[in-house]
C-alpha cells in the first residue's frame, strides 16, 4: 500500500544527500512541503503553509519531520486546524530551547509541550548536537510519542550519513501501517 506522506525539512531545507530527498525520489507520491524561507523561518507562516499542503491531500496524511519541523508538527497541532493527519514520524528533534541552537528563527521558543492529538513517534539520537536523549524523551513523553532511540547517528542527516537511510524508511512503513490498520 502507498501511503500519502508529506516530508517536513527542517531548518536550512534537507539537500541533495538526505534521507528525506532519497525517499521523496524512490516514492514519487510522496512529497515536500515547500517553505519561503529556510534560513529564517517564521513560525506562523511556515504553519500556514502545512496546513495548506494538508488540505490539498486526498486523505489525511502522515507527516516525516526532520529536525525543526518536528516543532513546526507540534505548532501546528495547537492552531485549531480543522485539517486532519494521519500521524507525525518526529526525527531528531531540534530543541529550539537550547542555548545552543541557531539564533535565527522567530516563534520556536518555547518548545511546545502538549499531548499531540494524533499517533506519532519520535526518532531520537545518542549524539545529536541539536537536542539531549534527555530533552528528545522529555518531548516524547510530552506530545504521548512512541520513543525510539537509534544509537549515535548525529544529527541523523545526510551529514551524519544518513542518506537513503533504508531503516528509517522501514520505520516510517512500519508506523504507516500500524495506524492505518
Amino acid at each position: 500500500m502507498e501511503y500519502e506522506v508529506l516530508t517536513l525539512a527542517g531548518l536550512w531545507n534537507s539537500g541533495p544527500a538526505h534521507w528525506q530527498t532519497h525517499w521523496e525520489q524512490k516514492h514519487p507520491a510522496w512529497r515536500r512541503v515547500p517553505h519561503r524561507d529556510w534560513d529564517t523561518p517564521d513560525r506562523d507562516e511556515w504553519v500556514a503553509e502545512l496546513d495548506a499542503a494538508i488540505a490539498l491531500c486526498k486523505r489525511p496524511p502522515v507527516l516525516a519531520a526532520h529536525s525543526l519541523s518536528c516543532s513546526l508538527v507540534t505548532r501546528w497541532a495547537a492552531s485549531g486546524s480543522v485539517h486532519r493527519i494521519a500521524g507525525a514520524f518526529l526525527v531528531a528533534p531540534s530543541d529550539t530551547d537550547a542555548p545552543s541552537y541557531p539564533n535565527c528563527t522567530t516563534g520556536f521558543r518555547s518548545m511546545q509541550l502538549e499531548r499531540l492529538p494524533f499517533p506519532s513517534i519520535v526518532i531520537a539520537s545518542g549524539d545529536d548536537p541539536y537536542v539531549s536523549t534527555e530533552r528528545a524523551r522529555r518531548f516524547a513523553e510530552a506530545w504521548g510519542s512512541d520513543y525510539k532511540e537509534i544509537g549515535n547517528a548525529g544529527h541523523i542527516n545526510g551529514d551524519a550519513g544518513y542518506g537513503p537511510w533504508p531503516e528509517g524508511e522501514r520505520l516510517l512503513l512500519e508506523f504507516c501501517e500500524k495506524i492505518h490498520r
